[in-house]
């Protein structure tokens, strides 16, 4: 192992340069980056083959965004950010043998993560062995026994612990917790955990199910689409096309979000120019720029009034819900003041917006992390349940709660089984599929993770995909954790952070990307995949394998499976053929019958939806729930700011494609934090000053230095600044109620002068 590290991006030292801030989302810009980002790591005929095939019926599903395929597809299924997805995964193999000779982990610490990123694809299996400074080379069946070894060696299951990122296929992540709680333990932490585990709860105790209710076709019925706390132009752009199809069948979208973002205000397709249609179209009817943490007290506020003025659905709330008396009680001590305050609205806008709500026969509630990440993200979504049950938007055509997902396949993957606290029902049904029993007692979310890292309660982690280090909170609490642990496993296809911050020994096996042909005891295969709205199809890759030394992800834990529990199932014999692998499923997942048939469908099939499908709720009283809750408590002292952390649009998750962020106007350095020009002048700051930041949670406090301010158009005391160089602020321990995810959008931080800029543009 390297010396400990603090595993922090290093401070961008790159020349800022900002522009106009975009009106118009996609487009011929955005038509141009696909583009050019293609031909850059492909060439120009790979590019147009590619991205041909990208979200058709007889291709691959795009590696970026959950986002579902309409049934009649355009030639253009695809958006900026996954051309970029697809470029990126098409990249030559360089990170080979020779290019860790040539680098040491201390030298790749100090080079960004963009830096990292565009080295290529993963070449062949690694190993750091433990005082080395370089990765060298090893062998498949080495990597494999080292792996073995090491899980034998455990005292208990429990000092294993098995990450899984959301991009894992349905097949790879069924094989993966089969394999794990065969070992006899729940340690499934996933991407989840850090996103929409507080959708999940909140959906789960208010209509019974932790997904959404909608289907694709719901917004070309709807009246009304709250989009909220979500910036769908940069994190989900295909979004947009439903949205402007919305818009055209007269629906009114209402943005809440701190930030004004380009993707809301007007979109243009670019498939729309080659139709000689130059016309854009504007989505938001109104952009409610809600304060960071106030969406719970704007919320209460629409609530309120709608109860004042009985603009509700009294016959679906009479038979389908329960605790609406309560709900009444107890908005009688609703502060009309508080939720001003609290939000940032004035009341005629809250009120305004509720008459929106009221005058909708059919509405849509989206949102994504900037309602999940917060102490109260559970219950503020449950706010979003409230106001929908109200109306009788659950279950009717044009209604209902759509979570967006970020991941490929993060649905699918907890769909299937990756869970750290699965169900009794759950576990009851796998065993029957499996034939051997299962562990029942609940595992380390990611948050938990980390902290038995620093317990030095791990000996074995297993990374199926993602970023781990760059996609949790605290950086250096967490880098000083890994190291802790006695081997460390990164199962990826490019190079990241997480392979530099290793425990005492480390492997990194190189898998074949969605895009690229899986040929398995010598036939091709297909993977299958969930989208956001639970549809389950599949997904062939059709490009050739960047190296011929990779494995495909459920042959690597197939091997696993047959080294480390042979007995259990025909692991090879799975790995050789999917369908076999899909025939479990079938015998041990609700909703998978007859799987093979009916994912070779056109279309796929949608995965039952109670709430949706037949108005049930597996609640404990069989019946939706109103939820009672409180508002959070959103004061800070004074001299002190909320900081939510963000992406740019050149960015999906923590792999940074480029250093450009179009639709702000910001290009070339990620190191910025916006700002209220107000709160600037009061701190005698103007834009490309830099500043230190200083992150507070109970008497704690992590510093980062060396920050670019830059005027924005973001609420008086609230600051954004990108992941993952700002995940060093978030404290481990500030987690959201119920569901522990880490707070990333209220981060409460104190600022003071940095260092002069030796250069301006």
């Amino acid at each position: 192992m390297q010396e400990p590290t603090e595993g922090v991006t290093p401070v961008d030292s790159n020349p800022l340069r900002l522009s106009k801030i975009k009106k118009t989302a996609a487009g011929i810009p955005a038509a141009i980056s696909s583009l050019n980002h293609g031909i850059r790591k492909m060439g120009v005929v790979k590019t147009v083959k590619t991205l041909l095939m990208v979200n058709q019926k007889e291709g691959f599903d795009c590696p970026g965004c959950a986002w579902p395929d309409p049934e009649h597809r355009t030639s253009f299924e695809f958006c900026e950010n996954g051309a970029k997805a697809v470029a990126d995964e098409a990249m030559k193999a360089n990170v080979n043998p020779n290019f860790f000779k040539k680098y040491s982990i201390k030298e790749l610490l100090g080079k960004s993560d963009h830096w990292l990123n565009k080295q290529g694809r993963l070449a062949h299996p690694m190993v750091l062995k433990s005082g080395n400074s370089h990765y060298e080379s090893i062998s498949w069946d080495s990597a494999f026994d080292m792996i073995a070894e090491s899980i034998n060696a455990m005292d208990v299951p429990e000092r294993g612990v098995f990450y899984t990122s959301g991009r894992t296929s349905n097949e790879a992540a069924f094989l993966y917790q089969a394999l794990v709680r065969s070992l006899g333990t729940n340690n499934l932490p996933d991407c989840s955990n850090m996103c929409h585990e507080s959708s999940g709860k909140a959906l789960g105790s208010t209509i019974g199910i932790g997904k959404g209710t909608v289907h694709l076709d719901d917004f070309n019925k709807s009246d009304l689409i709250l989009v909220v706390g979500q910036n769908p132009g940069t994190n989900h752009p295909r979004m947009l096309t439903a949205l402007r199809d919305a818009k055209r069948n007269g629906a009114k979208i209402i943005n809440i979000n701190p930030l004004p973002e380009t993707g809301l205000s007007r979109f243009k397709h670019p498939q729309e120019y080659m139709e000689m249609d130059l016309t854009s179209t504007q989505l938001a009817d109104m952009h409610i720029q809600v304060k960071i943490g106030g969406d719970a007290a704007l919320f209460q506020g629409i609530i309120k009034h709608l109860l004042d003025t009985n603009s509700y659905d009294s016959d679906f709330i009479d038979e389908h819900t329960n605790q609406f008396e309560e709900l009444k009680s107890h908005m009688k001590s609703f502060s009309w003041d508080r939720a001003v305050e609290d939000s940032g609205i004035c009341k005629d806008d809250i009120i305004r917006l509720a008459n929106m709500c009221s005058d909708s026969k059919a509405t849509i509630a989206c949102w994504a992390m900037g309602l999940t990440q917060h102490k109260n993200g559970v219950s503020v979504i449950q706010e979003v349940v409230n106001l929908l049950l109200l109306g009788g938007h659950i279950g009717r055509p044009g209604a209902g709660v759509c979570p967006v997902r970020g991941h490929s396949n993060v649905q699918g993957d907890r769909t299937v089984g990756i869970w750290e606290a699965p169900s009794d029902a759950f576990l009851q049904s796998m065993e029957i599929g499996l034939g051997f029993e299962l562990p029942k007692a609940h595992g380390y979310d990611v948050v938990e993770s980390i902290r038995a890292m620093e317990e030095e309660n791990v000996d074995v982690f297993v990374c199926m995909g993602g970023n781990f280090l760059s996609a949790t909170p605290d950086t250096r609490r967490t880098a000083k954790a890994l190291q802790n642990v006695g081997l460390t496993v990164q199962i990826s296809t490019k190079l990241n952070r997480s392979h530099l911050i290793t425990g005492h020994s480390a492997l990194i096996l190189p898998v074949l990307g969605r895009t690229e042909i899986d040929i398995q005891g010598s036939k091709r295969q297909f993977v299958t995949v969930e989208n956001s709205m639970g549809v389950v199809h599949r997904s062939e890759g059709k490009l050739n394998p960047a190296s011929s030394s990779l494995m495909s992800e459920p042959s690597i834990v197939s091997e696993l499976g047959y080294r480390l529990v042979p007995e259990n199932l025909p692991w090879r014999e799975l790995s050789d053929n999917y369908d076999k692998i899909r025939t479990l499923m079938s015998n041990s997942l609700r909703g998978f019958d007859n799987y093979n048939q009916r994912v070779r469908q056109e279309n796929g099939f949608l995965l039952p939806n109670p709430p949706r499908d037949e108005l049930k709720f597996e609640t404990p009283s069989g019946k939706a729930v109103f939820s009672i809750n409180t508002l959070p408590d959103v004061s800070i002292e004074n001299g002190q700011f909320v900081l939510m952390t963000m992406r740019s649009h050149d960015q999906y998750n923590t792999t940074i494609y480029g250093l450009h962020d179009r639709y702000r106007g910001i290009h070339g350095n990620r190191r910025v934090v916006l700002m209220n020009a107000l709160d600037m002048a009061e701190n005698g700051l103007k834009t490309r000053d830099t500043v230190n930041l200083e992150s507070h949670f109970k008497g704690s406090v992590r510093k980062s230095n060396n920050w670019i301010v830059i005027a924005y158009d973001i609420p008086k005391g609230n600051m954004a600044a990108y992941f993952p160089e700002a995940n060093e602020l978030v404290p481990l321990d500030s987690v959201a109620d119920l569901s522990n995810t880490p707070t990333s959008k209220w981060v409460v931080v104190s600022i003071s002068h940095g260092q002069e800029l030796s250069e301006e543009e």
